[in-house]
């Protein structure tokens, strides 16, 4: 991997952008919002999708793999992800060329300019908030312009030119690159530990986020519950600081949160409550929506306009997202590859699979994360699955670590009777099938390519008669 040089010139113009990896949820999200700019665009990414596909219709030059002849000669600037290696031959050339080669969040740095910026962070929740943030404002008639890290569902893309002055972005917490930007509103939704093989240490990871919040022109807000956040909040010396969460203390309280089908909660600030619903469920997704509508609340909204706004978010694609239904059986995808994240998204498909039962598919990320955190995706797994099919590791930017494999983490389940390690997708599927049976949820669970065996598991669905299910957990 590429750590990002932060240090490196941003270019005043652009008129030619060539991106490496350009069909990422974010840099696809990037592409286009320079397409709307006028600029010319073209990219490269190491197999093909719909994200490319779009691009394209909308007028980028996308090429399916990397390679030198992809970097045309007009090209003025090269846009990367920290997820390339150094050899990357269109990196290589880019040098060569005295090209102004950058990372994709001084790209967004340059698109942001000097406006009016709410940066989202945190471990856990950040595209979700940064969805209702945006849905809300365009309820609101502000018109932002956006750059999240996924696929908002109402809106059907992840990034957005607006017309306001406002401009709202997931800011990434992974490679420090969220220190970059001149926030005005920063939101902190968690600081779960995570990404130590770059930070080395949980007091450094906590203070990355201390600065990322205090660095902020006008308020911060963050959450009152979380004790990684609770940690940060200590270090903070910023004078407007704006908690949310269920805490009796928090500047805007959530309470009587009801999880049996769409979450329904209660909003409370400076003594005014009210009531709130969304059509998505999970009772994380009621503390996201304290967080959003303390943001708006902070940009100068009444509390309750606020929670009508962010009541019309509807989600956002690999988040608890339906794919489809085969005998009976529903079958999800989730974007979840954190611990806190399985659980929480397995816990809110238990407030609606009703006396179904829920078995996942699970797709550990990175060989650093799978060492560290084994044990505890394994024991989140069988706390709230009933059965879980593990895949192997999908490395993204790693090299294969000895030893650390799909096997590793259902190796340390309790009851073998709960996990299945199965590395071929075909059979995973098929094995799928045979436990899966009416009223059932299959969930896929990580941040790779996991969501692609869905249709194989569909099709497997099809042609299987209801399985027994009893090796499920019972």
């Amino acid at each position: 991997m590429i750590r990002p040089d932060l240090t490196l010139p941003i270019p005043e113009t652009i008129e030619s952008a060539h991106f490496i990896g350009i069909g990422g949820s974010g840099m696809s999200g990037l592409a286009r919002m320079f397409l709307e700019r006028g600029i010319r665009v073209s990219g490269s990414d190491r197999a093909d999708s719909q994200a490319l596909r779009d691009l394209a219709a909308a007028g980028a030059a996308v090429h399916v793999g990397h390679d030198a002849a992809n970097l045309a000669a007009d090209v003025d600037t090269v846009v990367h992800t920290g997820a390339i290696w150094p050899e990357n031959p269109e990196f290589v050339l880019a040098k060569q060329r005295g090209l102004h080669v950058i990372h994709r969040s001084q790209a967004l740095y340059w698109l942001i300019g000097g406006r009016r910026l709410v940066s989202v962070a945190g471990a856990h929740g950040k595209t979700t908030s940064t969805g209702m943030i945006v849905t809300a404002l365009r309820d609101l008639a502000a018109d932002p312009t956006f750059v999240n890290g996924g696929v908002i569902a109402q809106l059907g893309v992840s990034s957005g030119t607006g017309t306001g002055d406002l401009f709202v972005i997931e800011a990434d917490e992974s490679d420090g690159t969220f220190l970059l930007y001149d926030t005005s509103i920063a939101l902190v939704t968690n600081v779960d530990p995570d990404h130590l093989d770059h930070w080395g240490s949980r007091e450094a990871f906590y203070a990355a986020f201390a600065r990322f919040a205090n660095q902020a022109r006008e308020a911060v807000v963050i959450s009152s519950d979380d004790a990684g956040a609770r940690a940060v909040t200590a270090q903070l010396s910023h004078s407007n600081v704006i908690t949310f969460g269920e805490a009796d203390d928090a500047t805007v309280r959530v309470s009587g949160i009801r999880t049996h089908g769409p979450v329904s909660f209660s909003i409370t600030h400076e003594g005014t409550t009210v009531a709130a619903q969304l059509p998505i469920p999970g009772a994380h997704n009621a503390i996201n929506a304290a967080g959003a509508v303390a943001v708006l609340l902070a940009l100068g909204y009444g509390l309750e306009p606020a929670v009508r706004a962010v009541e019309g978010f509807s989600g956002t694609v690999r988040r608890f997202e339906l794919h489809g239904v085969e005998r009976g059986v529903s079958v999800y995808d989730d974007y979840a590859h954190h611990p806190t994240e399985v659980a929480a998204a397995l816990a809110a498909a238990r407030t609606v699979v009703g006396d179904g039962r829920i078995i996942a598919i699970q797709q550990p990320h990175t060989y650093s994360r799978t060492q560290a955190m084994y044990r505890e995706f394994a024991e989140v797994l069988e706390r709230y699955a009933d059965h879980t099919v593990m895949l192997d590791v999908y490395g993204a930017r790693e090299d294969p670590v000895p030893g650390v494999t799909g096997e590793l983490v259902s190796g340390a389940f309790a009851d073998p009777a709960h996990v299945h390690f199965v590395a071929d997708w075909q059979a995973a599927a098929d094995y799928t099938a045979t436990v899966a049976r009416e009223g059932d949820y299959v969930i896929t669970l990580g941040c790779g390519n996991v969501y692609q065996i869905i249709p194989q598991v569909l099709d497997a669905l099809a042609a299987s008669v209801d399985g027994p299910g009893e090796s499920a957990g019972e």
